[in-house]
């Protein structure tokens, strides 16, 4: 039995070819270039198909994350030296581009993109947050280490747009994951 009327999401082929414009152009000219009207110029894809299925840049954006594929998360059992490697990993990912393009564009977007903006949010915080887990942390402690860590790398990247500080990345790390005395805070 066939059914009749349109499919509910775009061909897989579709979907790959509008999505890489998308990153493309948000990646070379921002939020305002994930448009359907410019999304189409990009790849041939009629507008109404672009609208039909991504009707909003945020939509664009939100498609885009829903098919990103997660970065690697190292794990040597060290709580503290797989903190070090997500920050030189983390700090790769700003300044290669699309996780800073992305939270540029995230925030330059409307108010319909505030559950995006913290699910994305949240993606870049969780290997942190479990790495302070791990590290024996809990409650506010996690909350702390996560922001001092993460914070100001972010703002580096966006307010600055710079490079993001390692350095004090790597600091801040060694700061709220090891005890006083230097050692580290789980065994």
């Amino acid at each position: 039995m066939s059914t009749v009327g349109r499919p509910a999401g775009p061909a897989r082929a579709t979907t790959e070819v509008v999505l890489t414009a998308a990153l493309e152009l948000l990646l070379s000219e921002g939020l305002g270039a994930l448009t359907a009207q410019r999304l189409h110029q990009a790849t041939g894809v009629s507008r109404s198909t672009i609208y039909r299925h991504w009707e909003t840049p945020t939509r664009v954006l939100e498609a885009l994350i829903d098919v990103a594929p997660p970065p690697p998360h190292p794990t040597s059992g060290d709580p503290v030296a797989d903190a070090h490697a997500e920050v030189d990993l983390f700090c790769d990912r700003l300044r290669d581009k699309p996780v800073a393009a992305f939270l540029q564009a995230l925030l330059a977007a409307d108010d319909s993109a505030l559950k995006l903006r913290q699910r994305y949010v949240d993606g870049i915080a969780a290997p942190f947050r479990r790495r302070a887990e791990e590290a024996g942390l809990d409650g506010e402690q996690v909350d702390d280490a996560v922001a001092a860590i993460v914070a100001p790398l972010v703002l580096d990247a966006l307010v600055a747009r710079g490079d993001a500080d390692r350095a004090r990345a790597h600091r801040a790390v060694d700061r709220h994951l090891h005890a006083p005395d230097g050692s580290p805070t789980a065994p």
